[in-house]
């Protein structure tokens, strides 16, 4: 029954996406003037009668037009089928390659004509400049301004980019201009999702939340919901903090797992025994520590056991220019600006000797559900949003519609290899890609991290293999690393800054050799990460292929359970090339489906506590969004 109904809507959707289709033909002889009054007809039209569902058809086929002109390609029915999903509140899912960018020019259009502002938010600020700048003549030809908000914007410019009739950006630019606006205005301020067309207060830079179109929205609004948005206040920097945090460290290395203390891989998290809680109290400490309470010394203690035991250097983080960048997970990239909080990121600077930055005091600070679901409209779109469908709806009241692809998908998986160890299987990816390159593919190798991607590129260089290397650290020509992917031969490494956003398109003689090969070194902890990375084979109907190489040392299985591991390493029986047997795949297939599981809990937990908390701040009159430091 279920099926049936998104059959029956997306019959209904088809026949309005050829309805505008046919419109948008018989704008091919309109000259650019006709157009432009067409649109502030509509403009007009819509503001007066506030029905912007009767607005869809004409302004569609206005932009499905204007794209023509401008990028010199005409829209797929598909593509018009997922825009009338995001114009209906959706999350779109639609296939790598599908062009989902000039897509979302749609809907970001016909929401554009309120005047009140709509929000296209991209998954990093190379995305959103690169698709504001792309799409930019586009909306100039239906009379629209254009604005993007990347970092270094001093706050006039900010606030221009907000007036524009559409803004790209990414979802943390764009929450932290939200709190430091609520800092400005105060914490009782009146917060409405659309404010005006224009914004009078010069404090300010946001004019309101009416409209935002997600892209990635899987990746923003789930896997990133459990990490909120914060504005700290940087405390003066004090001889005895440092103090504690060095002294802490050095504790915490004499520790031992399982004696001293607890270690839970999975949450990352330590907790300190009552052996080792008593050790702590009796080791002989500076004078300096002498201000603070025993508690507070177990607590950082903990703090930096976790840094030690949990947080690994080219995996969590990256040294650059001396300080600590945080790794996100789900895409590979470094997190500018971000810290943990409550002494843990001054514990890794510690760790790797870095100068010790000063500790921040919460000035403001918001969930990123509760930030989204300000706005009044909200829609988003990826290419794996089904495996999300319950905590879209459960979180953002948004359902799922999955497009057609454009065409039949030719993508070809090869079966898992399976090894006792990561030297076992690197060996093996090696010996792969040399067949590869010599039949004239092109190859994306995906890593789980920095590290991790380092060491295959050191395996490559050692059998002489030319290969280039996308991650956190080398990501300075992004941009020329992914528009050379698709050549004959090019092997690229990569962490899962490949998985999202990229569009590696193929040289004909590689489209004919078999396309591209994507090989997955290890799963990661969301399907739908391994989905992404993927995706990026047999784009538009082109040919592709993908394989796992995975091990029983992939740090999946670790996270999972250790001692479990241990054991089937014991009971394999792996080949003289160190390979087991296929049917070993489904025990990571399970690892994975445990830790998905977890992490789902996890933001749960996260949302219901949120919801309390709301709750209590409403019953004595404050801010229903966020928490504001006093005084603030």
């Amino acid at each position: 029954m279920f099926s049936q109904l998104i059959k029956l809507r997306l019959d209904r959707w088809r026949r309005t996406a050829r309805h505008i289709s046919h419109k948008a033909r018989e704008l091919e002889s309109a000259s650019n003037s006709d157009l432009l009054c067409q649109s502030n007809a509509i403009r007009s039209d819509v503001r007066t009668k506030a029905d912007w569902q009767k607005a869809l058809v004409p302004m569609y086929a206005l932009v499905t037009e204007s794209i023509r002109r401008e990028l010199g390609y005409r829209l797929y029915e598909e593509q018009i089928i997922g825009a009338i999903g995001l114009a209906k509140g959706y999350v779109v899912e639609m296939a790598t390659g599908e062009g989902k960018t000039v897509t979302a020019s749609m809907p970001a259009a016909l929401r554009a004509v309120h005047g009140l502002g709509c929000h296209v938010v991209t998954s990093n600020d190379y995305l959103a400049s690169r698709d504001a700048e792309l799409l930019k003549p586009v909306f100039q030809r239906l009379g629209m301004s254009t604005g993007c908000v990347v970092p270094g914007l001093d706050t006039e410019t900010r606030k221009n980019q907000y007036l524009a009739d559409v803004t790209y950006g990414t979802g943390t630019e764009m929450g932290f201009d939200f709190l430091r606006d609520r800092l400005h205005a105060g914490a009782n301020a009146e917060i409405a999702p659309a404010r005006s067309r224009n914004n009078e207060n010069d404090r300010l830079v946001q004019r309101g939340h009416y409209f935002a179109l997600v892209d990635e929205a899987d990746n923003l609004l789930i896997d990133d919901s459990r990490t909120p948005l914060i504005i700290g206040m940087e405390q003066e920097p004090a001889e005895a903090l440092t103090s504690l945090y060095s002294w802490c460290h050095q504790i915490a290395s004499e520790m031992v797992v399982g004696q001293d203390f607890i270690y839970q891989a999975g949450q990352k998290t330590a907790w300190l025994s009552q052996l080792g809680a008593r050790k702590v109290t009796l080791f002989q400490k500076p004078r300096m520590l002498d201000s603070f309470s025993v508690e507070q010394i177990l607590l950082q203690v903990e703090k930096s056991l976790v840094a030690q035991h949990g947080m690994s250097l080219k995996r969590d983080y990256v040294v650059v220019e001396g300080e600590i960048s945080i790794v996100c997970e789900s895409t590979g990239r470094a997190l500018a600006g971000r810290k943990w909080q409550d002494g843990l990121h001054q514990a890794v600077e510690v760790k790797e000797s870095v100068p010790v930055t000063s500790p921040s005091q919460t000035a403001a600070t918001i969930t990123v559900q509760n930030y989204f679901r300000m706005y009044r409209y909200l829609a988003g779109m990826t290419g794996t949003a089904s495996q999300a469908a319950r905590e879209f709806k459960r979180y953002y009241k948004l359902g799922v519609a999955p497009v057609p692809t454009h065409r039949t998908c030719r993508r070809k998986p090869l079966s898992p290899r399976i090894f006792l160890d990561q030297i076992s299987k690197r060996t093996a990816i090696v010996s792969s890609v040399k067949e590869l390159v010599l039949l004239g593919r092109s190859v994306l190798i995906g890593t789980t991290s920095v590290s991790s991607s380092q060491m295959m590129s050191d395996d490559l260089t050692s059998e002489g293999i030319a290969h280039v290397v996308l991650n956190a650290i080398q990501h300075d020509h992004e941009a020329e690393i992914v528009g050379y992917a698709g050549q004959p031969g090019r092997v690229t490494v990569a962490t899962n800054m490949a998985g999202r956003g990229t569009d590696i398109k193929l040289h004909p003689s590689v489209a004919n050799a078999g396309g591209l090969h994507v090989i997955v070194t290890e799963l990661n902890p969301s399907k739908r990460i391994d989905r992404q990375l993927i995706g990026r084979a047999a784009r538009q109907g082109d040919p592709g292929s993908f394989q796992y190489f995975l091990s029983l040392e992939d740090t999946l299985l670790l996270q999972s359970n250790v001692k479990r591991c241990a054991r089937w390493k014991r009971i394999a029986n792996p080949d003289t090339n160190g390979e087991l047997s296929p049917s070993w795949f489904r025990r990571f297939v399970r690892a994975q489906q445990k830790i998905e599981k977890r992490d789902e809990k996890q933001r749960l937990r996260v949302f219901k506590q949120t919801r309390e908390r709301m709750r209590q701040y409403q019953d004595v009159g404050f801010d229903l969004f966020l928490e504001v430091a006093d005084g603030n």
